[in-house]
């Protein structure tokens, strides 16, 4: 079988979201420079290497990118259906809760038996939570954008209410839970870092995600779904259930992603450990372009920016506000484009209809 030689114009489109996405956030980093540091080009020279400058830094960085990848593999797979889940920070956070819930209450038993039980708790509760944006969907034509996001927005409060309240750790002074037990915590394997094997996990999770979405019948009905349901209900495919658990399964994803961040990094569920975390996750299945494949170099790419930003942050006095700025600028530069492509998309199929 001949392999079909990629062309030019191919290779450039497909790089074209991350390296724009890319040189917009390094833009805003050298204003930012510009503005508060003294030798601004010494700092932007130091913000390409610091990630690479220390174990720790390092570390962080791939950390980073596999909790990023975890959630963003959901999106894809969501997206592909034309399913939109903006529920991701509210996801996050309520599956780091049900783990840290679930692990104190576990304290003292085998962590083989304790973290699948939290891992199952998470499970439950993601997809719980996802459900409710399918079946009101389905059954009652919501917007299951609009709807995951106002789930998202209500279980954020609540949450933020538990971890300061009523179950906050006593003997601490962070507003959160209690630490989890030291057995149940994943094993920096890049220390001082926190990076652990879950990334090693998600590029197995991305690798069978594209599989499933590339090479199953399943995967196909749920691409012909994403785009035309009604030509997949003449098809007798079951659209319904692939609008559901396509939704479902991205929640799901956006649990692990909470489930490693208190297992893996944080080791209990502090006031507001999601910031950022769902939209930089959307961030990513965009650069990415949906595609599974992708997920983990596009994760890479932005959690490097991150990271990056985080460092000069800290060595070039720079606003804490900027990481978050930085952040916005990607997510905007990638959604403005997914958007015009999606409208070039459009516009020749109509011109190949009236054709």
């Amino acid at each position: 079988m001949k392999v079909k030689k990629l062309e030019t114009g191919e290779i450039l489109s497909a790089l074209k979201m991350p390296l724009i996405s890319f040189l917009a956030a390094v833009a805003v980093v050298f204003v930012l420079l510009l503005l508060s540091s003294d030798n601004p080009f010494s700092a932007l020279c130091a913000f390409f290497a610091v990630p690479f400058s220390a174990p720790y830094y390092l570390g962080t960085w791939l950390n980073s990118a596999a909790l990023l990848a975890f959630a963003a593999v959901g999106m894809c797979i969501s997206f592909r259906c034309s399913c939109f889940n903006l529920g991701g920070e509210g996801q996050i956070y309520l599956s780091g809760f049900v783990a840290a819930l679930v692990l104190n209450a576990l304290s003292g038993l085998p962590p083989f038996f304790a973290l699948p039980t939290a891992f199952v708790a998470v499970m439950l509760a993601s997809c719980a939570i996802g459900l409710v944006s399918g079946l009101l969907k389905i059954f009652r034509n919501i917007n299951e954008l609009l709807s995951s996001f106002l789930i998202s927005s209500a279980v954020l409060p609540l949450i933020d209410y538990a971890v300061s309240g009523p179950l906050r750790d006593s003997n601490g002074m962070l507003l959160a839970t209690p630490f989890i037990d030291k057995a149940f915590r994943l094993k920096s394997i890049l220390k001082p870092s926190a990076l652990n094997v879950s990334f090693f996990i998600v590029i197995l999770v991305s690798v069978l995600a594209g599989w499933f979405l590339f090479y199953t019948r399943k995967g196909y009905e749920l691409r012909c779904t994403g785009k035309s349901f009604s030509f997949s209900d003449y098809c007798g495919f079951d659209t319904k259930k692939l609008c559901v658990s396509s939704i479902c399964f991205s929640a799901m994803m956006h649990g692990v992603t909470g489930f490693f961040a208190v297992a893996g990094t944080y080791f209990t569920c502090h006031e507001g450990f999601s910031a950022g975390m769902g939209w930089n996750a959307l961030s990513v299945s965009l650069i990415a372009r949906t595609n599974p494949f992708f997920v983990v170099p596009a994760a890479l790419l932005l959690s490097y920016i991150i990271t990056a930003t985080d460092c000069a942050v800290l060595e070039n006095s720079m606003s804490l506000n900027s990481t978050f700025l930085v952040q916005g600028i990607v997510l905007i530069v990638v959604s403005a484009q997914f958007i015009i492509e999606r409208k070039k998309s459009a516009s020749r199929k109509e011109k190949t209809d009236a054709a």
